[in-house]
C-alpha cells in the first residue's frame, strides 16, 4: 500500500496529478483544495496517500494534510459512498466546515455538493456523526477552524444574496468560502461584495 508520495510534479490538471518518484510516473487523484494549494509544475510536492483496490483497479488518491486523509476515508466507510463522491465533497467543502456541519447538523451544507441528494445528505450526517467522534486531530482543525456563530449567520445571508442573484447554491457557498478566506468582514454588504469579485461580478 502506498501511504506517501514525494517527488516532481511533472503534471497537473485537476483532479488529476502526474508525480515522477525516482523515475516512475504515479497518476494520484486530489481533491480541489489540495489542489489549488500545490506548486507550479516541475516543483517537488508531497503528498499523503490512500490507496483504493476496487473492481481490480488500483486508484492513488493524494491530500495535502492527513486530516483530509483521515476524513476521506471516513467518507469511505459510509455506505453507498465511494471515491468519486467522497471526491466531490471534500472538493466543496473544507475539513473544517464537513466536521461542523456534522457537528451542527446543517444538513445543506452537504446537499450542495454536486451529486448529493437530501438522502444521501441525511445518511452522511448520520454516519459522519460517530465516526468522527473523538478522531484524533480532527476535532482540533474543527475547533480552531469553524466560524463563530455570527459568521455563520452572515454567511448563510451572503449566500443567500448571491442565490437571489441567480447564482447556484453550490457556486454561492464557494464564492463566500473563498471571500472569508481571503480576510475579516464585520457587515453583511462587504463579505457579498467581496464573494461577487470572487465571482468576477
Amino acid at each position: 500500500m502506498i501511504g506517501r508520495l514525494r517527488g516532481d510534479l511533472t503534471r497537473k490538471k485537476w483532479p488529476l496529478l502526474l508525480v515522477d518518484v525516482a523515475g516512475v510516473g504515479y497518476e494520484v487523484q486530489v481533491p480541489l483544495g489540495t489542489f489549488e494549494r500545490l506548486p507550479a509544475e516541475g516543483a517537488e510536492v508531497t503528498l499523503e496517500v490512500l490507496t483504493s483496490f476496487k473492481n481490480e483497479t488500483l486508484q492513488l488518491f493524494g491530500f495535502g494534510s492527513g486530516e483530509e486523509k483521515e476524513l476521506f476515508a471516513r467518507l469511505l466507510s459510509v455506505s453507498g459512498v465511494g471515491p468519486r463522491l467522497a471526491l466531490a465533497v471534500l472538493s466543496n467543502v473544507s475539513v473544517a466546515e464537513l466536521i461542523d456541519a456534522v457537528q451542527r447538523e446543517r444538513l445543506h451544507v452537504l446537499e450542495a455538493v454536486p451529486g448529493i441528494g437530501k438522502k444521501t445528505a441525511r445518511r452522511l450526517l448520520l454516519e459522519l456523526k460517530d465516526k468522527l467522534a473523538g478522531l484524533e486531530g480532527l476535532e482540533a482543525v474543527a475547533g480552531t477552524a469553524s466560524p463563530s456563530r455570527e459568521a455563520h449567520g452572515m454567511d448563510a445571508d451572503a449566500i443567500g444574496a448571491l442565490e437571489s442573484l441567480g447564482y447556484p447554491r453550490a457556486t454561492a457557498e464557494k464564492a463566500v468560502r473563498e471571500a472569508r478566506a481571503s480576510g475579516s468582514f464585520s457587515e453583511r454588504a462587504e463579505l457579498i461584495r467581496a464573494a461577487l469579485r470572487k465571482l468576477g461580478a
